[in-house]
């Protein structure tokens, strides 16, 4: 089953950065954001990935283009040019690297992967986002009620920590981790989508997944929810990155499940 991962937008919040790599390309401990993803769904046996590239995609191109090399021990005969693979520590990935436009939107990204797809059950994931979604039991809930489509929820916490009062005097007692939001659930960006999807994205490349698609699919009560109760944390921002990046080198990663 091939897992389409969107990786083609400007990532404008990360302006820094991102003017010369994609998004998707940032690291968290030393590999990029979108190599922890695709661990995340091999770890199920999820390894025929389809990046949908768009800004500054030829750097990803070039990335896996040299990962099996990267990963290698190699000796290197200068005079012959020979090339000997001492050791390889490469993942058994299948990935094909689509262009799909500098300026498409995202539901237009995912309708030039239709050929690549055909008539398969197919996941979907953004780019920029990590959790400890178990694909297993996804794929289990999305082919138990029979639709098109299945999005993964979750509910977020707060923005802010809460503090317990005294009720006597006003005094604080305790304070509180920050609570689960207003008990909305909210799209995290973990899909699985059967191909008649496809044919609700209707406006070629200026459409937005996220809204005429997901909207008419939820009409027609073609579009379910998965409910995610662990961990997820999308990279947003430049504080997201930090804190990703710590949780990686103190060894509490909680996406890292493999």
């Amino acid at each position: 089953m091939k897992v389409l991962l969107l990786a083609g937008g400007f990532g404008t919040r990360f302006s820094e950065a991102t003017d010369k790599i994609p998004k998707p390309m940032i690291p968290i401990g030393g590999e990029p954001i979108l190599w922890h993803i695709m661990k995340m769904y091999a770890q199920y046996g999820f390894d025929e990935f389809v990046v949908l590239l768009g800004y500054k995609g030829y750097l990803i191109k070039e990335y896996f283009a040299n990962y099996f090399l990267h990963k290698s021990d190699v000796t290197i005969d200068l005079k012959t040019n020979g090339l000997e693979i001492l050791n390889n520590t490469s993942e058994p990935w299948k990935i094909t690297l689509l262009d799909t436009g500098l300026n498409s939107m995202t539901g237009g990204r995912v309708l030039k992967a239709k050929e690549v797809v055909g008539n398969d059950t197919f996941l979907l994931s953004y780019g920029d986002g990590v959790g400890d979604v178990n694909f297993k039991d996804l794929l289990e809930f999305h082919k138990s009620h029979g639709k098109a489509a299945t999005m993964t929820t979750y509910q977020p916490n707060g923005r802010f920590g809460g503090v317990s009062l005294n009720e006597e005097d006003n005094s604080v007692a305790k304070f509180m981790e920050k609570p689960k939001g207003d008990g909305r659930w909210i799209n995290i960006g973990f899909f699985v989508c059967e191909a008649k999807v496809f044919d609700y994205i209707c406006n070629g490349a200026e459409t937005v997944w996220e809204n005429e698609p997901l909207e008419k699919l939820a009409e027609d009560n073609e579009l379910y929810a998965y409910q995610h109760h662990g961990f997820w944390k999308p990279m947003d921002t430049l504080r997201d990155h930090k804190e990703l990046n710590d949780m990686w080198s103190k060894n509490e990663a909680k996406w890292k499940t493999w």
